[in-house]
């Protein structure tokens, strides 16, 4: 691995194995020699004064939940949710959990990022997922999407449309620039998310791994694009995300992505200062930077994730992934197809926000 040479997928150099879910276990109660416990009775209970007895009802140990004498309350599950609360703590303290080779921590995506995450897909960008059918249930796939926003919310959007709405609860694995890998902190929490950089030889790595594989070809270019040229696809470099779905015979999925593009409305590009910070662009907005931090909460629009139909690439001969000309021209079904339902779903859109 030490010597692999990294190919980046397109020249502006913009580069981004699952564990198994532990097993949930059921709080049962048993004896030292293995037996259930017995059945408990719930009698007439009695206050002092009025006498209301209560129907007995049997009960085993494990029937949850029990409503009787708690008011609707489902006890026994908030003990199991503490419970799993504590174990998690106690794994994390103490090391006993495992992430890949490329840094994914799935226990710590599923209990803990996920659900940060979900609020803001649910609540304030209130995303509605369509064609997720598309995806497999299983093997390598690769996911090609548009990428917008001047901040890179869709990617995390989509992957939280993919693990909550896919029969199979895929996860999804971003190939993200190297930026994101050089920022204090972000960069734990994308190595975290399963995010890898945007190389052939990664995104290769987890195909062959049988991992659902998501990749944005625009790269800066689509996210620090101005207002006005919204909606409008960059070049998708120069193929190098058909050429690694052809060595490894996977199939290209586009998405398309309506309502990230409004959430930070790009007006301007202070270039000198993007230059002193290192950054690729340096956004002005109409509330950024001129209302401080405030000016850095996104918009609340409504978005749409839509997944096409799958393009295969198994059909072809290995050496397919060398030919120019097959790459050029799957490069531009696959962004064809991309620009065709945005526009289709900006027609069907009633507004922004709602």
């Amino acid at each position: 691995m030490a010597d692999a040479k990294v190919i980046p997928f397109d020249d502006d150099r913009s580069r981004g194995g699952a564990l198994a879910r532990p097993p949930r276990r059921r709080g049962v109660s048993r004896r030292k020699n293995g037996e259930p416990a017995p059945v408990r009775e719930i009698g007439d209970l009695t206050e002092i004064g009025e006498v209301q007895p209560l129907p007995t009802r049997a009960v085993a140990q494990d029937d949850v939940p029990v409503t009787d004498v708690t008011g609707g309350r489902d006890e026994g599950g908030l003990e199991r949710r503490i419970a799993g609360g504590l174990a998690f703590l106690r794994r994390r303290l103490t090391g006993d959990y495992e992430v890949d080779d490329f840094g994914y921590d799935e226990e710590l995506t599923d209990q803990v990022l996920m659900s940060l995450l979900r609020p803001v897909y649910e609540k304030y960008f209130r995303v509605e997922v369509k064609g997720v059918e598309n995806i497999p249930a299983e093997g390598g796939a690769l996911i090609v999407a548009n990428h917008s926003g001047t901040v890179p919310l869709d990617g995390l959007m989509m992957q939280v449309a993919v693990h909550d709405h896919h029969p199979a609860g895929r996860h999804l694995r971003l190939l993200a620039a190297d930026l994101v890998f050089v920022l204090p902190v972000v960069n734990e929490l994308a190595r975290k998310l399963g995010h890898t950089l945007a190389c052939a030889e990664d995104a290769e790595r987890l195909l062959g791994q049988g991992e659902l594989v998501g990749v944005m070809p625009e790269g800066f270019k689509g996210i620090g694009k101005p207002f006005g040229e919204r909606y409008k696809l960059q070049r998708f470099g120069r193929g190098g995300f058909v050429s690694t779905a052809l060595r490894q015979g996977a199939p290209i999925i586009p998405c398309s992505i309506v309502g990230a593009e409004e959430i930070y409305p790009m007006i301007g590009n202070a270039k000198t200062l993007a230059r002193v910070l290192g950054f690729p662009y340096f956004p002005l907005t109409p509330t950024f930077p001129w209302l401080g931090p405030l000016g850095a909460i996104p918009l609340p629009t409504k978005w749409t994730i839509q997944f096409g139909e799958p393009i295969p690439t198994d059909g072809y001969p290995p050496e397919a992934a060398e030919d120019p000309m097959l790459m050029f021209n799957l490069t531009d079904q696959v962004r064809e197809q991309i620009q065709h339902t945005l526009y289709k779903l900006l027609v069907q859109r009633r507004s922004v926000f709602f």
